[in-house]
């Protein structure tokens, strides 16, 4: 295809995925796309969750892009605040502004064959059309709120974590949290510090291992801006030190003996922060370490012991307009709930809508749980990738590295359909079906499936969310599109 004539391609999302993926189509000569954001603004996540605390769990250094360096994070793990303004850099840094279509939803999308084209239908009953279809909208996008009887019912103050109510006065309070995941960690000793009392509701108890964060010397800062080089070095040593931690997650012998020594440490450090034996019981957590996602915090274990702090671990039964109600009849009664129950991580792509060839809904597809082809591209829908997709998150390093992987595979694969003059090409079910029952074989050795409850796996128990190996053999396999793993125009989908 000539310049005039190169693919017109459509991005859903302005988060790292979204961001990412743009600079590198205009760094390499593509730049006839539209990005869609909902929002007003760039960020995803970064923008939708500031709730007090919020903080990234890799360091900064590599939960950046390499393509993008920056040399002044103020700390070794960067906050919501400094994240969020680096992907406003890296837009303006780019020039994409000129590209995104802010406020604007995609509903639907629908492949049209005949023309080879997908037909995005948007907010305001607007329509858009392009040969490509890239979705950026991540794993984390769509809080999940806890089903409990009566939870319409409460006459308080309630919100979740990705919905911080700012306004919200704390001070002299009685506060009810319910869940014990990555975000309540964060916000928890953030209302502790100021409610009168607040009661923490926990199913299970977290993995919190102490953080090594640290703010960085402005000399250190300045080094880093001088010498290109160190933070280049800065970054590859992080990479070293989070790397083989893959390997505690595999389920190996040497995997379970490395977990072990964690395992020890965190005991110690558990130990003594908490010297209470009774409260120290509570929070003790019953999985295997690793089994669900290990968390970091250096003050969620000092605001549990505070006098006005209790830990409940009784079920809750329902909620009534006064408080929560748990298993054993006690009333609790609150002023506000905040719930820090998560997101609808295994629910790809919703509440969108993707049709594909022959009317197939990837919904119905996914019946069984969602796969593709490297966590990018799922058979019977043409020239449509994902990024940050199915079995590619991380529990030990960070997930940047594999975006990365992920851009330059899609870019190889936007050139593929330049060369071949638009025609549209999609991943060989046979393909697909061989990948991820390897895939499938693999998880089944590892800590992700000793039976913990977690929010990795679907409601039957396929773990649709991780990638089971180390980042670098996944860069292997996306170093180079393949096109006979695709099959053309007027091809059998078999």
């Amino acid at each position: 295809m000539t310049a005039d004539t190169r693919p017109t391609i459509a991005i859903i999302g302005t988060g790292f995925g979204g961001i990412g993926m743009a600079a590198q189509l205009t760094q390499a000569g593509y730049d006839d796309f539209v990005i869609f954001e909902k929002a007003d603004d760039v960020g995803g996540v970064w923008r939708d969750n500031e709730y007090p605390g919020a903080e990234c769990d890799v360091p900064s250094h590599l939960y950046s892009f390499s393509f993008a360096p920056k040399p002044d994070w103020s700390r070794r793990f960067a906050g919501q605040q400094e994240i969020f303004g680096y992907l406003n850099e890296c837009a303006d840094r780019f020039d994409l502004r000129r590209n995104i279509r802010f406020g604007t939803e995609v509903l639907t999308a629908t492949f049209d064959e005949s023309a080879g084209e997908w037909v995005l239908e948007l907010n305001g009953e607007q329509t858009h059309r392009a040969q490509i279809l890239i979705a950026a909208t991540g794993q984390l996008s769509r809080p999940a709120y806890p089903r409990i009887d009566g939870i319409d019912s409460f006459s308080g103050t309630m919100f979740h974590s990705a919905t911080w109510d700012h306004d919200y006065e704390f001070e002299g309070k009685r506060v009810a949290v319910i869940g014990t995941g990555a975000s309540a960690i964060q916000f928890v000793p953030h209302i502790a510090h100021r409610a009168a009392g607040l009661e923490l509701f926990q199913r299970h108890a977290p993995h919190v291992i102490d953080k090594p964060d640290y703010p960085y010397r402005q000399s250190v800062i300045a080094a880093f801006k001088r010498f290109p080089t160190l933070l280049k070095a800065s970054r590859l040593a992080t990479y070293a030190w989070l790397e083989p931690r893959g390997l505690g997650f595999n389920g190996s012998k040497s995997g379970r003996l490395l977990i072990s020594v964690f395992e020890k440490r965190y005991l110690k450090s558990l130990k003594k922060q908490i010297a209470d034996p009774e409260l120290r019981r509570k929070v003790t957590p019953t999985d295997p370490m690793g089994c669900k996602r290990i968390l970091m915090s250096n003050d969620y274990y000092p605001a549990l012991v505070r006098e006005h702090v209790d830990v409940v671990t009784d079920g809750i039964e329902r909620i009534e307009p006064s408080g929560v109600v748990t298993v054993d009849g006690k009333l609790h009664e609150v002023d506000a709930i905040v719930l820090g129950t998560g997101f609808a991580a295994t629910e790809f792509l919703a509440p969108m809508t993707v049709t594909g060839l022959g009317g197939e809904d990837l919904n119905e597809a996914w019946r069984d749980g969602a796969q593709a082809y490297l966590g990018i591209a799922v058979a019977g829908f043409p020239s449509f990738f994902m990024l940050y997709g199915p079995n590619t998150n991380l529990s030990h390093n960070s997930i940047v590295y594999m975006l990365e992987s992920q851009f330059a595979y899609i870019v190889d694969a936007v050139r593929e359909i330049d060369r071949s003059a638009g025609r549209w090409l999609t991943v060989r079910q046979d393909v697909e079906d061989a990948y991820n029952a390897d895939i499938q074989a693999q998880l089944g050795t590892t800590v992700w499936a000793t039976g913990c409850d977690g929010w990795y796996t679907t409601a039957s128990g396929k773990n649709t969310q991780n990638w089971p190996g180390f980042t670098f053999k996944y860069r292997s396999a996306t170093r180079e599109f393949d096109p006979n793993a695709y099959a053309a125009p007027g091809a059998t989908h078999a």
